[in-house]
């Protein structure tokens, strides 16, 4: 009896420790995150599954930790995953395409830092051949084509969509927090191939619905080519 009880009690430590550990890792060092949308297109489609580094921007106290730690400042031309400023209980994923201090402006749709243009043809997208100009009568679409001069502020960031035509972003709604930053995408996982916007089905039965979708269509929809893809 008294064995039984020891090796129940080994499990129930065993499974608690588990837990522990998965819940820090998911806070501090990794976490899961589906694209819902197109606005990173053809970098990030719908339907990846990426994980996303939460350690790489920590803090750090000492010029010891810096060197030790794979710990680094968030830079341009990352791709990151943050809160969503407007209801930050949505978390937006986009690429960081000016720190703060820089002077960033926007004109017939090429991005221009500090007065140089940004050479970002290797995983930008543009699906409209057409480049509003600046006009008050045309907004929203004249800040797509052609914005700014704008100055970051400080422990701010300006992020866009590599879709840049269809992107909800920093043209629209304003710069990110730092403190709303989670972490940098770095690896695709899995891709399942979904039509349109992929959004999550509501009440259990809609859920029991979308995970039977996702069985019975698994081998024939997921893209094999993108699994264990590293995000750049």
């Amino acid at each position: 009896m008294q064995t039984e009880k020891s090796l129940l009690r080994e499990y129930l430590e065993a499974l608690l420790i588990a837990v522990v550990f998965a819940t820090f890792a998911r806070t501090y060092v990794v976490q899961a995150f589906k694209i819902p949308s197109g606005s990173m297109e053809r970098n990030l489609l719908i339907g990846d599954h990426i994980l996303v580094n939460k350690f790489v921007y920590g803090p750090t106290a000492t010029d010891l930790e810096r060197k030790l730690l794979p710990v680094r400042p968030l830079r341009r031309g990352d791709v990151v995953v943050f809160k969503y400023p407007e209801d930050p209980e949505r978390d937006f994923i986009k690429r960081c395409m000016a720190l703060p201090g820089d002077t960033l402006e926007i004109a017939d749709k090429a991005v221009h830092i500090n007065g140089q243009r940004i050479a970002d043809d290797s995983y930008v997208h543009h699906s409209d051949s057409v480049s509003y100009p600046r006009s008050l009568f045309l907004s929203p679409n004249r800040r797509r084509d052609n914005f700014g001069p704008f100055t970051v502020p400080p422990g701010e960031y300006f992020c866009m969509g590599d879709n840049r035509d269809n992107s909800n972003d920093s043209r629209v709604w304003g710069t990110v927090p730092e403190d709303h930053v989670k972490g940098r995408a770095f690896m695709v996982y899995w891709s399942f191939e979904s039509e349109g916007e992929d959004i999550e089905w509501p009440g259990l039965w809609g859920k029991l619905k979308q995970l039977s979708h996702v069985a019975l269509n698994f081998f024939s929809r997921t893209r094999w080519e993108r699994t264990f893809r590293i995000v750049r």
